[in-house]
């Protein structure tokens, strides 16, 4: 399950910050996302709490509308296409989308991008951990990484939801212990 949260102000995020018991040395990760011509277009905080990965994505010139957000299976993002990136994270072997019954671990909701193409948001990630050695873990062998793509997930169609082409993708990374 995938929970998403919009922050449009400081006070929401230290209400969430404040509502989420943490423990000292929580585990965290991060990943800095390009665009094909190589651009910083966003940043990628991620990290474990007692009820998933609490991803914040935090973007700067993505193009307005509809767009596909996953965590693909391989940590490479060569462009200008990311498909080194290779299919979503999926250790389940579970079918595509929310509609189809649980999905991927790697699906999570469509992002909103505004005309300004900056957004600021957090997800809530159930499906995966940071902790290493549990078959869900973001660091497998392969690693994985953030990938957004051109178009919206339909949230049903096996393997990728028809999202269209990779927008922008950024390696998932071990972040030093708080």
């Amino acid at each position: 399950m995938t929970i998403l949260k919009y922050v449009g102000t400081v006070g929401a995020a230290a209400l969430l910050t404040a509502a989420v018991a943490l423990p000292a040395a929580a585990q965290s990760a991060n990943a800095v996302l390009h665009d094909k011509s190589g651009k910083d277009v966003g940043t990628v905080d991620l990290l474990q709490t007692p009820a998933g990965v609490l991803i914040k994505l935090t973007l700067k010139g993505i193009p307005a509308g509809e767009h596909a957000f996953h965590i693909h299976a391989a940590a490479k993002c060569e462009p200008p296409a990311f498909t080194s990136a290779g299919p979503h994270f999926n250790p389940a072997n579970e079918k595509h989308g929310m509609l189809s019954g649980h999905g991927h671990a790697g699906d999570m909701p469509n992002l909103h991008i505004p005309q300004n193409g900056e957004l600021s948001v957090e997800v809530l990630n159930t499906a995966i951990t940071l902790e290493k050695g549990k078959p869900n873990s973001l660091f497998h062998p392969d690693g994985t990484a953030i990938v957004i793509h051109e178009g919206v997930d339909d949230y049903k169609s096996d393997p990728a939801g028809n999202a269209g082409a990779r927008l922008a993708c950024g390696v998932i990374a071990s972040a030093p212990a708080r």
